[in-house]
Formats: structure tokens, C-alpha cells, sequence
């Protein structure tokens, strides 16, 4: 059975907004049947890295809270803290950049809660029987949160091709922890050049896996792989940035994982999910990245979908149908695969296919424009 697929272009008549056209998007769902009044409802989404100008703009945002709060629910805005060190590694800085990028609550209506806690370690640990991964830690006030709505930015990604709403929930779903077991197989590593030996890793450290290197020149740490259990918390305190992830996991696990965190997440919020994904400024790469690239094709529209396998694989095609910017990183003419002539050795597919395959949704859809 095909999944309905909601979409507006970005086409107005003459002195209309634009963001009516949201309103109309979501008309099909019947929000205050999904949501009961006054539940607490996530909007997930990407506050985007310092420096990145590609992330959604807080109007949207502050127009679908403004939806939400006629039901009436109490939305909030959320996303997890980062496995890299960044503008977004822990609740404080996070919430610094989500408020330089526009997030405010002066501006979007709605408070920020990082779903991780203050160094994302703060998650709800899932059990599910599925075919790579079978424990999950989730994000715990993405956990509690009563409904979720789900908003992503279409655009490429180095390991999965694409990021859509798999990898918003998947990766952005999953609290360090997770995120760790999604991308790396190993322990993480002392840089020997920036360890300057504090030793604030084995003070956090809730197992003792950080040791002192004994005969050293100068005084440093290491990291015990035997006793690590692969929680990040020494990559989120080290306040040299001297602790670093190993990225060894290969692009079809990752892909893999990721369709499974999605499910871990979506696990327990069966009719109370909603997919809102804007396939505009469709930059090379992920909204991590401290800057951004020029568009790789025009902005084509906005899509809604109760089924996140069935909104990426309508957001791909749409992409794909077109033909490439002039200017942009990749030369691809309409028909032509974008995401495989940006990163020639992944194939997104897999992503999709594997999400499928554990019930998450389908790839067959209808396309239904508004």
C-alpha cells in the first residue's frame, strides 16, 4: 500500500505569504486528533552549526508552532548535542548557537530543550530485536515527549548520500551514546599533540577506561579500550578537545544503524509522529559543517508524510529529477542520481531499503500536490 506524500511548491499568487502554505500542508493530518490538547510535542529539527547559513529558518519554525498551539499542545523545539566538539557538543553552546541562528523564543514562540541534557549523556536505554543493533539509547526527552514532529532539511551527506528525516531522528534522535555506536566500532583515541594531562576524562569517566601513560615525556592520557563502554563522555569534557572519535564504521552499517535508531525512536509513537521536510537550499553537505555550499538544485517545495521512508524517497526523487544548478559542486542532468555524483562510493539506497525492510515504512508513495 502507498504511502500519501504531501506537497507545495514555492509558488504564490500575488500578495500571499508563503508560509500559509504550511498551513495548508498540514490540513490532511488532523493535528488535534494526533496530539491530544495539551501534550508535550517536540519539534525536531537542526538548529544548524555556527557559520552555516543553510539550516531552515526560524519563520517556518515559529508559523508550525503557531499551528500547534491552536490545537492546543505545548510545543518545544529540541535536538541532541553533538558526538564531535563543536558549536553544538553540549546544552549550553548548543543553545547559544540555536539562539544566534534565530531560535529564540522572542522569535519561534517556543522554548529549547536539548533532548540529551547538559553533555549528552542523558538517555532512555531501548531494547528492539532488529537485525544489526538490538539496545538503543535514545534521547530521553525526545522519549518522554508526548508526540513528535519532525522537520528536516533535505540536503546531501557524506555517508548516508542524503539527510532526511531517517537520519533527523536516527542520528539526531540518538544521545551520545548512540551516536557513537553508530559511528565508530572502536574506542575513542588520546590526541598525543593536544593532551595536556588535566585528567578530566577519568574524573567523568564512569568505568576508569582513561589511564595515565606511564614513561610519557610529558604527562598524558590514554584511553583502555578493554574498559571503555563507548559513552563519549570523555569526548564531551575534554576541555582540549584532545579526545577524538575513530569514524571507522563503513557507510552500509551506518546507513544500517541509523534506520535502526529511527525505529528505536519512533518505537513508541505510533500515530503521534509527523514528517515535514523542506527541500530547499539543497546544499552538498550536512548542516554540521561549519559552512555551506551553494545549492545543488533549485528550491522545489515543502513535503508531509506520516511515513519517514516514504518523505525521504520522495524528497530523493524529487531532487533527482532535476537538473543540476549551474555553479553547483556536481554537473547532473535531469534523471541523473545527484547524491551518487556528489559521494560516488555510498549508495543511499541502503538507508531506505533497510528502513523498509524493519517495518519503519515504505519506499512506495503517492505523491499528493496541494
Amino acid at each position: 500500500m502507498k504511502s500519501p506524500v504531501y506537497f507545495v511548491d514555492f509558488r504564490v499568487e500575488n500578495r500571499k505569504s508563503l508560509l500559509d502554505k504550511l498551513d495548508k500542508l498540514l490540513k490532511p493530518f488532523d493535528l488535534p486528533e494526533r496530539f491530544r490538547p495539551q501534550s508535550l510535542v517536540g519539534v525536531k529539527l537542526h538548529f544548524g552549526e555556527r557559520g552555516n547559513l543553510a539550516y531552515l529558518r526560524p519563520q517556518w519554525i515559529r508559523r508550525l508552532v503557531e499551528i500547534l498551539k491552536a490545537i492546543p499542545v505545548k510545543p518545544f523545539l529540541t535536538d541532541t548535542n553533538t558526538l564531535y566538539k563543536g558549536s553544538r557538543s553540549d546544552a549550553v553552546v548548543h543553545m547559544e548557537t540555536a539562539i544566534h541562528n534565530g531560535f529564540d523564543y522572542a522569535v519561534v514562540g517556543a522554548p529549547l530543550v536539548i533532548a540529551d541534557g547538559l553533555r549528552g549523556n542523558t538517555y532512555e536505554r531501548i531494547e528492539l530485536d532488529l537485525p544489526v543493533l538490538k539496545e538503543f539509547y535514545v534521547a530521553k526527552e525526545i522519549y518522554r515527549a508526548d508526540g513528535l514532529v519532525v522537520v528536516s532539511h533535505f540536503k546531501g551527506h557524506e555517508l548516508s548520500g542524503f539527510g532526511g528525516a531517517i537520519k533527523n531522528i536516527g542520528m539526531g534522535g540518538a544521545a551520545r551514546k548512540g551516536k557513537l555506536q553508530q559511528h565508530s566500532t572502536i574506542a575513542p583515541k588520546v590526541n598525543k599533540k593536544k593532551c595536556v594531562g588535566c585528567g578530566t576524562c577519568a574524573e567523568y569517566c564512569p568505568v576508569g577506561a582513561p589511564e595515565w601513560v606511564e614513561g610519557a615525556k610529558k604527562k598524558r592520557m590514554r584511553i583502555n579500550e578493554k574498559k571503555c563502554i563507548g559513552c563519549g563522555e570523555c569526548i564531551a569534557v575534554c576541555p582540549e578537545g584532545a579526545i577524538q572519535v575513530q569514524w571507522n564504521e563503513q557507510a552500509v552499517p551506518f546507513m544500517k544503524k541509523m534506520a535502526e535508531y529511527a525505529a528505536a525512536v519512533l518505537s513508541h509513537k505510533k500515530g503521534r509522529a509527523l514528517f515535514i521536510t523542506f527541500v530547499a537550499n539543497v546544499s552538498p553537505a550536512c548542516d554540521c559543517y561549519h559552512f555551506n555550499d551553494y545549492p545543488i538544485v533549485r528550491d522545489l517545495g515543502i513535503l508531509a508524510s506520516e511515513d519517514p521512508v516514504a518523505i525521504d524517497q520522495a524528497a530523493a526523487d524529487l531532487v533527482n529529477r532535476e537538473p543540476s544548478l549551474p555553479g553547483a559542486k556536481i554537473e547532473a542532468g535531469p534523471g541523473e542520481d545527484k547524491f551518487r555524483a556528489l559521494y560516488p562510493q555510498v549508495d543511499w539506497t541502503v538507508q531506505l531499503a533497510h528502513a523498509e525492510e524493519i517495518g519503519l515504512g515504505t519506499r512506495d508513495y503517492e505523491l499528493i500536490s496541494l
